[in-house]
């Protein structure tokens, strides 16, 4: 016969009963404490204020970073495009207005626009005074957005510009930029 207080069952092995004091079985119970959660607390939703604080702190991240991504973003628009200006400047030859597609007048404007998209887009992404940077950007993209427009009239080409334009205006007005190279 085995003792009343002596447990036959292994730690985690389940056990449902167990001798009584006149040898009748008796049901264990759980224990009062668990390490693991109930499977009613693994489904229960998560508390109200932990969700409050992880957007807080979302948010807050997304202020701070929101003009450092959009000047970055920017710069990588503008590299692109200067880069491919630079690279077969007679695909670019089409969009000088006034000159003919064939004249290298109009070949050496692209060349000298996709130098200067390429040091804006420098300029930009290093953090150089980007609010000015941005300022020279906008008032390149106007003029590019208002040559196409008279030159074509509303087009996907024009609209995708006024987008960047866009973007370029709202690195002009953001304040508080990160990754800025200062003396």
């Amino acid at each position: 016969m085995t003792p009343s207080n002596s447990r036959t069952h292994q730690r985690g092995a389940p056990s449902t009963a167990r001798q009584g004091t006149r040898g009748t079985p008796t049901r264990l119970r759980p224990p009062a404490s668990t390490s693991t959660p109930s499977r009613q607390d693994a489904t229960a939703p998560p508390d109200r204020t932990v969700i409050s604080r992880l957007m807080a702190r979302s948010t807050a991240a997304a202020e701070a970073w929101a003009p450092t991504a959009a000047r970055v973003l920017l710069g990588l628009v503008l590299a692109w495009f200067g880069y491919h200006e630079l690279v077969s400047p007679g695909l670019w030859t089409g969009y000088v207005p006034v000159l003919s597609a064939t004249s290298h007048l109009a070949e050496l404007l692209v060349l000298a626009h996709g130098w200067v998209l390429l040091v804006l887009a420098v300029a930009l992404i290093a953090g150089v005074a980007p609010r000015l940077t941005a300022t020279i950007a906008s008032l390149l993209l106007l003029e590019i957005v208002i040559s196409l427009s008279a030159s074509g009239g509303l087009s996907d080409l024009v609209l995708r510009d006024v987008g960047v334009l866009g973007l370029s205006v709202s690195v002009v007005g953001a304040k508080g930029q990160r990754l800025l190279l200062r003396r």
